[in-house]
């Protein structure tokens, strides 16, 4: 079988040959670069598939010379070589490769390239791989000596929001680039409308980076707004119960690695639920332990969660090791979608969002739909008046206490996809956390998630302006001035006794 592989490959190869000019199989022979290329170029402007499989044999090396020889390439006519390939690949019937090739294409394509890509261009019928084509086929006219030609290649440069477009462009807007004044005013006035459209992508890929970091605020927040509202209770290991979720993941990635291989793409779905439950329990744990012995004196109860803080991240080193930890996406969390040239949205930022945004829908059910909800509200607006209609408000702690925390598991979870997992990765969200807690009001789910999205893309475009420590500075001294103005936050409790 093997024999009659290698047999049928000979055959084809022959036969590809055969359908080609012996003129330009015996150039491809020739001593000289310049020969060589030329007639690479000559075989690939047939676009048939004998011409590709001639090209594809030459790459390999199985290609011999009509004298029995073997052909020498050097690294410039293997660079003409696989522009030469990724041209005939834009025949091919499947638009994978027809896409892959397109690519490939965006850098690097020459003007000898151009009539193999007008051909392509003109019977392709994918939007996507369409708009590849009329990239690279307007930079291989950039070097046409028709003025004309570049003009028309320089006003469709001018419609793609890329990098390269915008690279290719410059050079063109100064005399020693173009001697052409009317392709010299065009390449200006493309360069104006690609740079545009560059900071628009830019603006939206900012925009939505901020929305995916105040998704994960959000997260830690949402807990944090809750244990604050019912026990004011200040959690500095709050923090802490992020990273627990975290570890919870790697725990449960590893755990699928080892006895699910098959199935470790869902591991990030089975870890929901246990990062949920273990941070809630460690909640509930610090909550009976230690937090409840300390109600209405804060500055001591600061103290202590701060120190719980450190036992949590001390016992993170000792059972996972101080160094970061490796956690995958899945493969559909991998990759992203390109809505438009320049702005690209990773799918693993989209699935924070969309998670957040659920989790924040079963929080308001719960709150607002249930019977703990409703106690839990009548803790945070009236302590005393709620005790007193029979509410049992130290069992309202406890449950809230480990809601609050489980939230923040489900906060590790989210985080984990996009941040480094290790122990100190909570205290990097502390502080930001209360002050959503602040900035939005005291016990608000409405206040917590306009202030959370609203801090995370603010954070991110004061960041991209004036870097992360000013940022965080400016984001600081705004929330100061606010609180002074309106001291109860974007949203006040409503009730008739708030303290």
């Amino acid at each position: 079988m093997r024999h009659l592989l290698i047999a049928l490959f000979c055959w084809l190869s022959l036969s590809a040959q055969a359908a080609v000019d012996p003129a330009l199989l015996r150039q491809l022979a020739s001593e000289e670069s310049d020969d060589k290329i030329a007639a690479i170029q000559a075989i690939a402007a047939d676009a048939s598939p004998e011409a590709l499989q001639v090209l594809q044999s030459l790459a390999d090396g199985t290609l011999a010379a009509p004298d029995g020889g073997e052909i020498v390439l050097n690294n410039r006519i293997r660079s003409v070589l696989a522009n030469a390939l990724a041209g005939l690949r834009l025949f091919d019937a499947s638009a994978a490769v027809r896409l892959a090739a397109a690519k490939e294409l965006q850098t690097g394509a020459g003007l000898d390239m151009a009539p193999l890509l007008e051909k392509a261009l003109a019977q392709e019928s994918d939007a996507k791989i369409k708009a590849l084509l009329a990239a690279a086929h307007a930079q291989a006219n950039l070097a046409s000596p028709d003025s004309s030609a570049r003009l028309a290649a320089v006003k469709a440069l001018g419609e793609f929001a890329s990098p390269s477009a915008r690279n290719l462009l410059l050079p063109l807007t100064k005399e020693e680039g173009e001697a052409d004044v009317a392709v010299r005013a065009a390449a200006k006035e493309a360069l104006k409308a690609a740079e545009r459209r560059l900071a628009l992508g830019e603006a939206l890929g900012s925009a939505f980076t901020g929305l995916s970091l105040g998704s994960i605020l959000l997260l830690a927040a949402l807990g944090l707004a809750i244990t604050y509202g019912v026990m004011g209770v200040i959690n500095m290991a709050h923090g802490e119960l992020l990273m627990i979720g975290a570890y919870a993941t790697y725990a449960v990635q590893s755990l699928f690695r080892n006895y699910l291989p098959g199935f470790v793409d869902a591991y990030v779905l089975a870890a929901i639920p246990v990062a949920f439950f273990a941070a809630a329990a460690v909640g509930i744990l610090l909550e009976r332990t230690v937090i409840r012995h300390l109600y209405g004196r804060p500055l001591e109860t600061l103290l202590a969660t701060w120190g719980l803080s450190l036992i949590l991240i001390q016992a993170a080193r000792v059972l996972f090791g101080a160094q970061n930890v490796e956690l995958a996406n899945p493969a559909w969390m991998s990759g992203g979608v390109e809505p438009m040239p320049g702005l690209v949205l990773p799918w693993n930022r989209i699935a924070i969002v969309a998670f957040s945004l659920f989790v924040l829908l079963l929080v308001w059910l719960l709150m607002n739909r249930t019977r703990l909800g409703m106690f839990v509200r009548a803790v945070t607006q009236n302590r005393p008046m709620a005790g007193c209609v029979g509410v049992h408000t130290a069992k309202i702690d406890t449950l809230a206490f480990g809601l609050g925390a489980g939230i923040a598991g489900l906060g590790g979870v989210a985080l984990s996809q996009i941040a480094n997992v290790g122990p100190d990765m909570g205290q990097g969200y502390i502080v930001d956390s209360f002050m959503v807690v602040v900035l939005g009001g005291v016990g608000q789910l409405a206040g917590a998630v306009w202030a959370a999205l609203g801090l995370g893309v603010v954070t991110k475009f004061l960041e991209g302006w004036a870097g992360a420590v000013i940022a965080k500075i400016v984001v600081l001294v705004f929330i100061i001035v606010f609180i002074q103005k309106r001291p109860q936050g974007l949203f006040a409790l409503k009730g008739r006794f708030v303290e």
